[in-house]
């Protein structure tokens, strides 16, 4: 056989990274998902907070009530999005540092930048030319 069925080509990298950045991607929506249905319950809490003054608990009791209990229901699934997508978001990287670390042909096009989160975790992206950005 040929040298092509032991070696992987860079074409096929490529498409493999391209494959695991359209999945973070995924994530990456899947985390905006989460924090919108975290956030509808706590909109809709500051709005009766804000409207406070004009009803009691007793005139509003009849909604006031499902609607905490929606609220409450609400952000468990945000909850379980977020930490779903950060958890996927992580795997993708480091799949993106084994990949980065194993071809060098196309390490160069891998670039290292830096997360805005608050774990200081290096996330890596697709960097056309190789350029890096912190």
């Amino acid at each position: 056989m040929s040298a092509p069925d032991t070696k992987i080509s860079n074409n096929t990298v490529y498409n493999e990274v391209q494959v695991i950045l359209s999945e973070k991607r995924t994530s990456l929506s899947m985390l905006r998902t989460g924090t919108a249905v975290f956030a509808l319950p706590l909109s809709v809490l500051s709005m009766l907070v804000a409207t406070s003054a004009y009803h009691t608990i007793s005139e509003a009791a009849s909604f006031l009530y499902p609607l905490l209990a929606l609220n409450v229901i609400l952000v468990f699934p945000g909850m379980y999005l977020w930490d779903h997508a950060i958890f996927q978001i992580s795997r993708y990287d480091r799949q993106m540092a084994k990949i980065r670390e194993k071809h060098a042909a196309v390490a160069e096009f891998i670039g290292w930048r830096r997360s805005a989160d608050h774990w200081n975790q290096v996330s890596l992206t697709f960097c056309p030319g190789g350029e890096t950005a912190t």
